[in-house]
């Protein structure tokens, strides 16, 4: 009898598509996908769960007994959330916050009851706010009163100052995802020195033009971000390239699974270390140590230095860019090398 039309298949038919479908490589590459999101959640989650400050760099004005007496009071505190040293004086300490050495200052009135926190919001509204809570506390134990004076304040049009992250972070997907285009798209086929060459010239021009459009969409177009157009763009232009070049690099070595492993460290681990959400002092200890090593973490903390801090304290953040970018750029062209078989002899 013929089998008529939308007849169930018989179990032998329907096991042979299911055998068809579920491959070894596709149940690795969802496996994979599965890890990635578990990943995900646990690296996210982890790092943003229970933000609590940890020797967060802080100074303490005042004559020298009384200065000595309250750095040795904050370094009591329970759980070490500040590192305290004595500062000479309210123009030092306020320099020191500018160049990014300490988070805050205690200016201490030894002939009132009214002391003053020095804070840069543009550091990281959530930071600056745990600090300003953390000693109102401490003064109200003491009878004292605390006024707050930001140093450095954010943007009143950038929320939270969370502007320099989040233009990190898409200066980061437009890496990874340009050089995993060109890698995946049609017509692209294994790499090789002269195609690899190619795309890491294609990466270096999508780098300058995404720079320069997302340094002009948080500047003048938003006006969501302070500092110079010109050192946005290029920070914004080395963020870009570093992260494609390094998906170049680990795609020529590992194929389409080097993708994941970008996503991998781009993403699951670098966006939640970055500083963007939480400051660096804010993080639990892991993720404060990988953070600045990782393209997010170097490009918001370079890009949150020249908004707000007059562009101190860059110089490891661009260095860290730059090696992500030099070595991208040289395991790409050796691995296609390595991988492009010596010409036949005649």
């Amino acid at each position: 009898m013929t089998q008529t039309q939308g007849a169930t298949p018989p179990p032998s038919s329907f096991m042979a598509e299911v055998k068809d479908a579920v491959t070894p490589r596709a149940t690795l590459l969802v496996t994979g996908v599965v890890a990635l999101a578990l990943l995900f959640i646990a690296s996210y989650v982890g790092a943003l769960h229970d933000p609590k400050p940890k020797d967060v760099p802080f100074g303490v004005v005042a004559p020298q007994a009384a200065a000595q007496q309250a750095v040795t009071r904050l370094e009591n505190l329970p759980g070490d959330p500040l590192d305290p040293r004595a500062v000479a004086d309210e123009a030092t300490a306020r320099k020191q916050i500018l160049n990014r050495d300490i988070d805050g200052a205690l200016l201490l009135d030894p002939t009132g009851t009214t002391d003053t926190l020095l804070v840069a919001t543009g550091g990281g509204k959530v930071l600056a706010t745990t600090l300003e809570s953390l000693l109102t506390t401490l003064e109200k134990s003491e009878a004292r009163t605390l006024r707050t004076i930001d140093v450095a304040p954010a943007d009143r049009h950038d929320a939270n100052g969370l502007t320099s992250f989040y233009v990190t972070v898409g200066w980061c997907v437009g890496g990874y995802l340009c050089a995993s285009i060109m890698t995946i798209s049609s017509g692209a086929g294994r790499p090789t020195p002269r195609r690899s060459v190619i795309r890491l010239i294609a990466m270096a021009v999508v780098a300058l033009v995404g720079g320069l459009g997302g340094a002009l969409i948080v500047g003048p177009i938003l006006g969501a971000l302070p500092g110079s157009i010109a050192a946005l763009w290029g920070v914004g232009a080395l963020i870009i390239f570093a992260v494609g070049a390094a998906t170049l690099a680990f795609q020529a070595i590992f194929g389409l699974a080097g993708i994941g492993l970008v996503i991998l460290i781009i993403v699951i681990l670098g966006n939640p270390s970055a500083g963007g959400a939480l400051p660096p002092p804010l993080l639990p200890p892991f993720w404060r140590d990988i953070g600045p090593a990782l393209p997010p973490g170097a490009g918001t903390w370079a890009t949150r230095s020249i908004a707000y801090f007059k562009g101190n304290d860059t110089t490891a953040s661009l260095l860290v860019l730059s090696a992500w970018a030099a070595a991208g750029t040289a395991i790409t062209l050796l691995a296609a090398r390595l991988r492009t078989p010596p010409p036949q002899k005649p």
